[in-house]
């Protein structure tokens, strides 16, 4: 198998029989051996119904079904486990993402590169909600970890398929799959402009709350490469900063006491500046304690992120 096309769906039945049209056309143009997987990720319209019609149609295409909505992370998780081929494309069943773009993406992966990933240079979404949010988070991205490119969050990228199989994510880390990579030796990524197009049928899935996950998902992928294998640095680090701060205002505290003719209980603001900014940093370290435990409770038991319902033209044993 060359080529392995996974697409998540989760209601998108106004949009799948004409993007299946497009990607059928479209791979047919550069290799006679593919497949594509769709993931039903828990669909409550009619996708199910349209997606069992087109694998019935075409055995190339398969489906996975999950028995509830585990999030697009988990969906192309999925898809890649059970991906065959040489290389792996994800795009969005939305429409939003062109399947012609496909070709552009194969072409790079052919002249070496790991990782290609799309990039909406001309994106048609909501500017205040969508577009300027997503532009100030992949800027944020590109400072933080040194790995520049201009669109994490697009789903259209084309993966190597040995780089991906032994990679496992949680929650909505998929954005961050070219990070990941970036570590592995000899692995170089690129992106290239595609098209992107407005949105015909349905409504997003992503709102501006998903800035704030970028943040608190980059601050996880920051620990996990850099202080994974030694977290008493980051530890540490805070810890001695918590105690600066209370020496700080220990020594405030006695200032208002002897110079400033305030006793202890008539000055709260210290004590309550040090409770919030202790209280803060200990709920950051608590989610990133919390989130290697989660690491180890599905790696050690071997767990899946995600429930299998139905396989449609795929073998157990191709996973």
């Amino acid at each position: 198998m060359r080529l392995s096309v996974v697409s998540p769906v989760y209601n998108e039945e106004n949009s799948l029989r004409y993007f299946y049209q497009q990607l059928n056309s479209e791979l047919k143009k550069i290799s006679s051996s593919w497949e594509v997987i769709f993931v039903n990720d828990g669909s409550n319209d009619n996708s199910s119904k349209i997606l069992l019609e087109i694998a019935h149609k075409n055995k190339k295409v398969k489906v996975i079904e999950f028995s509830r909505n585990f999030g697009q992370t988990a969906a192309l998780m999925a898809g890649i486990e059970y991906a065959r081929g040489k290389f792996i494309i994800t795009i969005d069943s939305d429409l939003q993402n062109d399947p012609k773009d496909i070709v552009k993406l194969v072409k790079k992966l052919n002249q070496g590169y790991a990782v290609v990933s799309g990039w909406r240079k001309n994106r048609k979404d909501n500017l205040f909600l969508r577009t300027i949010p997503s532009k100030l988070a992949n800027i944020l991205i590109s400072k933080v970890t040194g790995v520049k490119l201009h669109d994490y969050g697009c789903t259209l990228k084309a993966y190597k398929s040995n780089v991906l199989k032994d990679l496992k994510l949680y929650g909505e880390m998929h954005r961050y799959i070219p990070l990941y990579i970036n570590n592995y030796p000899n692995s170089k990524i690129t992106e290239v402009p595609i098209e992107h197009h407005r949105r015909l049928y349905g409504e997003s899935k992503y709102g501006v709350s998903r800035v704030i996950k970028v943040f608190l998902d980059l601050i996880l992928v920051e620990f996990l490469f850099k202080y994974s294998q030694k977290p008493i640095y980051i530890f540490g680090f805070f810890g001695i900063l918590s105690f600066l701060f209370s020496i700080i205002f220990f020594i405030l505290t006695l200032y208002f006491k002897f110079f400033g003719g305030k006793s202890f209980i008539e000055t709260p603001l210290p004590l309550l500046v040090v409770l919030f900014f202790i209280v803060g940093f200990q709920s950051i370290l608590m989610g990133l304690i919390s989130e290697m435990l989660t690491r180890t409770y599905y790696e050690s038991q071997q767990k899946k992120i995600y429930y299998v319902k139905n396989l449609i033209n795929i073998k157990k044993s191709e996973n």
